[in-house]
Formats: structure tokens, C-alpha cells, sequence
């Protein structure tokens, strides 16, 4: 998942960012689209906090080579993220809307892959060298579901569809902050998704999502929400796919 960029400079350094951020907690108003949404995936969000691909990163025993996987797996993934939010952007309901999404989408590059460069590097890898492993199974039929979603289903259809990736990765960074790493690469990675400038993003997200909530007659938000816990379990099966470095049967 991507990273937002106004507050990174070129040498590394983070700026604080002045706006204050909408919560990304599920504890809003019950009036409010996305508690319905986060209420009916918390199975599947527990599910991924007691995966021991998420333990590992912060007691340090995720073996790095399992580590390596889910960022190369990633690369291929954000690939098409981008391009899933890129054409979310053009049915987006205002121009500031479609503004908020054409920059998320530039940000997967301009941001993510550069965390990624300095990862790989760090687990052994170039990440140059990616393009040389194959799209795991998971990976292909996560990013496959988006795109479809976004390209054949309505405006709400591909927000509800990509919210999970914002979403569970703002709330696992800002639990695992606390807890911290014993292994600097996993704490960079933690510190990426668990600092201020990716949960405004998120709360950005957020916003738009409870403001387009009301608005759908009852086969609609159905449909969405359908799409939100898909991926959510999709989320669950990209860390699970990585911690068993999946490949191809045959």
C-alpha cells in the first residue's frame, strides 16, 4: 500500500503535517457508512493481527527471506493498485475527489517503490530483480478482482473495493508502532504505515466513503460492501500467500 508523499524529502526526512487527520479508528458515529463496513470485516482484521507474519515483524522472527517475498509480491501488487485507483479517479463524484486519487495513485510510485528500494536491498534483493519473479497466485487474483471492480463496477463499487488496503494497513502500522521492531527493516516498514502523513491519507478515504454511504439505494450498498469484505479477506491471503513464499503448482 501506498505511502503519501507531500511530507517525505529527498534526503529521507518526514515534515510534520499541520492538517489534523480524520480518525481511522472504527469507533465512529454509528450513523456512518464505514463502521457498518469495518464492523462486518473485524473477523477478518483479527484474523490478520494474529498472523505470524504480523507477529514476526515485531518480535523479529519473520524469516527474511519470507520478508523479501511479500515485497517483491508487493511490487507486482502496487503496480496494479495504482492503476485500480487511477480509474476509480475518473468516476470519482468531484473534481477534488478525482484530484485526491489521481495523487494517491502517482504516490504509489513517487513514495512506495522508494521504501521498496531501500528494503530490497537491505533482504538481499534489487529491485530491479523483481521483474524476474513470477505474480504469485494470490497476488494475480487480488489485483485482478480490483481492477475488474474498478473498471466494470460503479464509483462505490471501486472505493469499497480498494479501502481495505488503506484501511487495515493504517490500523496493523499504528498497532505495531507501539509494539515496535527488534529488526530495523521491519520497523521501517511499520513506521511507514503507522505514521501521521498514511493515516491522512486513510481518514481522507474515509471521509469520501461516509459521505457516498447514504447515497446508495440498498442493492448498491450491498454490492459495495460485498467488494470491501472480498478484499479484506484478499488482505488476509496476500500476508498468508507471502509467509508460505507461494508460488505456482506447476
Amino acid at each position: 500500500m501506498f505511502i503519501s508523499s507531500p511530507h517525505v524529502l529527498s534526503n529521507g526526512s518526514r515534515v510534520a503535517d499541520e492538517r489534523q487527520p480524520v480518525s481511522i479508528h472504527a469507533d465512529a458515529p454509528s450513523e456512518q457508512w464505514s463502521l457498518r463496513l469495518w464492523q462486518e470485516i473485524e473477523p477478518t482484521f483479527d484474523a490478520i493481527l494474529a498472523h505470524p507474519f504480523i507477529s514476526g515483524l515485531t518480535d523479529g522472527t519473520l524469516d527474511q527471506k519470507v520478508f523479501a517475498h511479500y515485497v517483491a509480491q508487493d511490487v507486482h501488487f502496487l503496480g496494479d493498485y495504482a492503476r485500480a485507483l487511477a480509474v476509480i479517479a475518473t468516476k470519482a463524484p468531484t473534481l477534488a475527489d478525482t484530484a485526491m486519487f489521481a495523487r494517491h495513485s502517482a504516490d504509489v510510485f513517487d513514495v512506495e517503490f522508494t521504501l521498496h528500494e531501500t528494503l530490497l536491498p537491505a533482504l538481499g534483493m534489487q529491485l530491479e530483480a523483481v521483474a524476474e519473479i513470477a505474480v504469485a497466485p494470490t497476488t494475480l487474483a487480488y489485483t485482478s478482482y480490483l481492477l475488474a471492480t474498478a473498471y466494470s463496477g460503479s464509483f462505490a463499487d471501486g472505493l469499497a473495493a480498494i479501502l481495505p488496503c488503506y484501511w487495515i494497513y493504517a490500523r496493523v502500522g499504528e498497532l505495531l508502532l507501539a509494539s515496535g521492531s527488534t529488526d530495523p527493516r521491519y520497523q521501517r516498514w511499520i513506521d511507514s504505515y503507522g505514521g501521521d502523513e498514511f493515516a491522512t491519507s486513510v481518514a481522507q478515504v474515509l471521509a469520501l466513503t461516509d459521505r457516498i454511504g447514504p447515497t446508495l439505494s440498498p442493492v448498491d450498498e450491498a454490492r459495495a460492501r460485498a467488494h470491501f469484505a472480498n478484499t479484506a479477506r484478499y488482505e488476509w491471503m496476500f500476508f498468508d500467500a507471502a509467509y508460505l513464499k507461494e508460488t505456482w503448482p506447476l
